[in-house]
């Protein structure tokens, strides 16, 4: 676990820009009939374009199955690490999850935003309100002094108490010169518990809520997570800095 100094900080806030633009970018083109591929294509070709590099491309432990992709598609029963085929053709009413990581001159900065695809219903779109309030209602305990758990902990009391629950199988995690650094920073946990906080650890903080259980599975292609009992999910993300005051979030 590394402190980081003003200049990795500037860096790493470098990086966290374009992986906002590309969130931003995606968005206009989130719409029944465009394919995931097409959006990583978007996705890869812009980044490159800022003079970084796609983190999660060729990312992985397995050698022989390295993540395929720029960015990461998630269509509604798919928690996180949707692989973008040419075949997956998004659809009104879904809901799609969009993670982007970026390297540029040495640092990282990881975010996930959750889109809806034309009008979706209500249990959807409460899904997604839900998901984003509990990140930024997580990322408010990253203060200096507080306990890694708290963060869990605001974000897994909020989810439960709208009848949603969080994914225990995934958690977020430290980021800088790696894109998973520690901590691993969990969306659930006992308040008051975990390592204390100091300024200038950087996490990426990244709620998944399932309507349903919290219960997953991997896929066969060894990247996809999906729920168990296929219902929708949702995930957010941003890496933020933690500071005495008001935490900072590098990923806006």
């Amino acid at each position: 676990m590394s402190i980081k100094t003003q200049k990795e900080i500037d860096l790493m806030r470098e990086a966290g820009k374009i992986v906002a633009d590309v969130l931003r970018l995606l968005g206009k083109y989130i719409k029944s009939g465009v394919s995931a591929y097409e959006l990583d294509k978007i996705a890869e070709d812009f980044i490159l374009s800022q003079g970084a590099k796609p983190a999660f491309k060729g990312y992985g432990f397995n050698k022989r199955n390295l993540f395929p992709a720029t960015i990461c598609v998630s269509i509604d029963n798919e928690v996180v690490h949707g692989i973008p085929t040419k075949d997956k053709v998004l659809k009104e009413g879904q809901i799609v999850s969009i993670d982007v990581g970026v390297i540029k001159n040495g640092y990282y900065g990881d975010a996930a935003k959750t889109f809806a695809v034309g009008e979706v219903n209500g249990e959807k779109k409460r899904l997604i309100e839900v998901t984003e309030k509990a990140l930024y209602l997580g990322i408010e305990q990253a203060v200096e002094g507080n306990r890694l758990f708290d963060i869990g902990y605001a974000i897994q009391s909020y989810v439960e108490s709208q009848g949603f629950s969080v994914v225990r199988d995934l958690v977020g995690h430290g980021i800088g010169k790696k894109l998973h650094e520690e901590p691993p920073v969990p969306n659930f946990g006992q308040k008051g518990k975990g390592i204390k906080l100091r300024e200038g650890m950087t996490l990426a903080i990244e709620p998944m809520v399932n309507a349903g259980t919290w219960q997953v599975y991997f896929g066969s292609d060894g990247w996809t997570v999906y729920t168990l009992d296929g219902l929708p999910s949702a995930h957010f993300e941003h890496t933020i800095v933690v500071r005495k005051g008001k935490p900072e979030i590098l990923t806006l």
